[in-house]
């Protein structure tokens, strides 16, 4: 398929959505103004679109398999990430200290979603290595991050990360992998792992796994659980490559898409490891990867809708069928208009979002602001769940427009929504994102989330005058979120968590809306999504409000047996 890097529309969207100036403005990243991020853009949408997707169809007919015991990565994966690797896109926003580019997490979001378009699978190996790169720049010793970041920078070696277990799940305080300490500043760690994306890989030299594991009369539960870098091969002091590392893939997953991102079950057999962190402080190391990657997997979300937007689009104005309009093509349809509306408009929304979250985070580490580190944990998990739930329903209304030739596979909208499935459950399923926004997040007294909504409606009151439809409609779904957000901290955690998906689902919609609000205000062009977006998308941040706001009562009433 052709593919057109949105860079007109990433750019439109920092400068005059999200205020990406101000991060610009600060003498962390002073040297990331506009003619920095114009070229950033032009040339990850042109490697996305000359390399990346290519390899996207052929990677998902010839998937990843495992061969005596070595992964053989799908055909034309390769040069891709060659591309991306030697391009300096995997240490675009970490320290220049261990060869990164110190560039703002507000590009690398835009550079991710823009690499996700190209092949989701590809992308997530990337994503990978950045969360790896920004846990070891903030926990491991100086000797590990002089060792192991300039490889990882450069993409010559990999990361992944080792969570989960087959009797454990989302719940991680639950594992039994176990390190015994070698007394030489080393450990023996011991135990399997699965859903390990990319846990083996012959595109890098070297695969480096951080892997949760507990130390002996370690306690029960997550306070329990230690950290270690354990790689595939043992690395000499000069970072050339020694012995193998007693690990290995026993299986790989076959997935309902995704298939050039392998899926590995791991076994850990006496593995040789470096703690990473303090012991006992596994938890708050892998939680600075987690939040990287939920963010990120926010981006893959966006990437794929984009990629079925303009597939659908291209589709709807060549596909002639019916009568409608001068054209004779389906674009001209009502119904396929409404589609290709909505398409456009989440994106935007979900876009603004991830973008918004970024340009937090990116103040938070200039300035050390209280107040931007607060706002960017809470957007977290709505730029998590939002953008992948819009990769999904864009990903679906793609195949839609395509009709039945959607459903074949040949045309390539199948394998989109095939493959930006996994997004709503990996980094956190969307339902944990959920009950992270009830929970953690408005732990402050719903301090932030009132913060946000106080500048939304100042927003909306500016603009009464010169989008008062729209102004009135982001106005009264912010001031129906600051009830709800009310109401749930009034609640009990029962009555929090039976909401807490609609809770998540309404602050996104109205998040949106102020984002197309400010959109349409700074170019009028962009007036009419943001009046579909408040027409059509916009009253559902009502009604999740309403839902939310009665809690879990109707859910009180069935037991499991009702579900037997």
């Amino acid at each position: 398929m052709t593919y057109h890097a949105p860079t007109r529309e990433l750019h439109f969207v920092l400068d005059k959505v999200v205020g990406y100036n101000a991060v610009a403005a600060t003498d962390r990243f002073a040297e990331a103004g506009s003619e920095t991020v114009a070229a950033i853009l032009e040339e990850a949408g042109r490697i996305t679109s000359d390399v990346i997707v290519p390899s996207r169809r052929e990677s998902d007919l010839s998937p990843a398999v495992l061969e005596n015991g070595v992964v053989r990565s799908a055909p034309g994966l390769k040069a891709a990430y060659d591309a991306v690797a030697e391009g300096g896109w995997i240490g675009l926003s970490a320290s220049p200290e261990y060869g990164g580019m110190g560039l703002p997490q507000a590009l690398n979001v835009a550079v991710s979603e823009m690499l996700s378009s190209g092949s989701l699978s590809l992308q997530v190996k990337a994503l990978l290595s950045q969360g790896q790169i920004e846990a070891l720049e903030h926990h491991a010793s100086e000797a590990l991050k002089a060792l192991y970041l300039p490889k990882l920078n450069a993409g010559e070696w990999s990361g992944t990360m080792n969570l989960t277990e087959p009797q454990a799940g989302s719940d991680v305080g639950a594992l039994t992998t176990q390190a015994t300490d070698n007394g030489d500043g080393t450990w023996a760690v011991t135990g399997q792992k699965i859903y390990i994306s990319w846990g083996d890989s012959d595109l890098v030299d070297n695969v480096c796994h951080l892997v949760l594991a507990r130390t002996p009369g370690a306690p029960a539960g997550t306070k329990g659980i230690s950290l270690f870098m354990v790689p595939k091969f043992l690395p000499n002091a000069d970072g050339t490559l020694g012995a193998p590392n007693t690990l290995r893939v026993l299986s790989l997953e076959h997935k309902m898409g995704l298939h050039g991102s392998p899926t590995a079950v791991m076994s850990f057999e006496g593995a040789k490891g470096w703690l990473v962190g303090p012991e006992l402080g596994g938890m708050a190391a892998m939680f600075t990867m987690m939040n990287n990657a939920r963010l990120g997997v926010g981006a893959q979300g966006i990437g794929v809708a984009e990629a079925a937007y303009q597939q659908a689009a291209a589709y709807a104005r060549d596909r002639r069928q019916g009568k409608v309009g001068g054209l004779g093509t389906i674009i001209e349809h009502p119904d396929v208009k409404r589609m290709l509306g909505q398409m456009k408009a989440e994106i935007f929304a979900a876009r603004s979002i991830a973008l918004a979250c970024a340009v937090a985070i990116d103040m938070a580490a200039a300035t050390g602001s209280a107040r931007w580190k607060a706002r960017a944990a809470f957007l977290t998990p709505i730029a998590k769940s939002y953008g992948t739930d819009v990769g999904w329903r864009v990903a679906d209304m793609g195949v839609q427009i395509h009709g039945g030739m959607g459903y074949v596979e040949e045309t390539g909208a199948a394998q989109l929504l095939r493959d930006v499935r996994i997004t709503q459950i990996y980094e956190g399923t969307n339902g944990i994102q959920a009950i992270d926004l009830v929970g953690r997040k408005l732990a402050d007294g719903g301090e932030a989330a009132f913060q946000l909504i106080d500048e939304i409606e100042g927003t909306a009151e500016n603009a009464r005058e010169s989008q008062p439809a729209l102004a009135e409609a982001v106005w009264g779904a912010a001031e129906t979120l600051r009830e709800t957000t009310e109401w749930m901290l009034e609640a009990d955690m029962d009555a929090r968590l039976g909401g807490a998906s609609d809770y998540l689902a309404a602050f996104a919609r109205m998040l949106g809306g102020w984002f197309h609000l400010k959109g349409a205000l700074e170019d009028p062009a962009c007036a009419p999504l943001a009046a579909l977006y408040a027409t059509r998308i916009l009253p559902l941040a009502d009604t999740h409000a309403g839902i939310a706001r009665r809690g879990g009562e109707d859910l009180a009433q069935f037991t499991s047996d009702d579900f037997a």
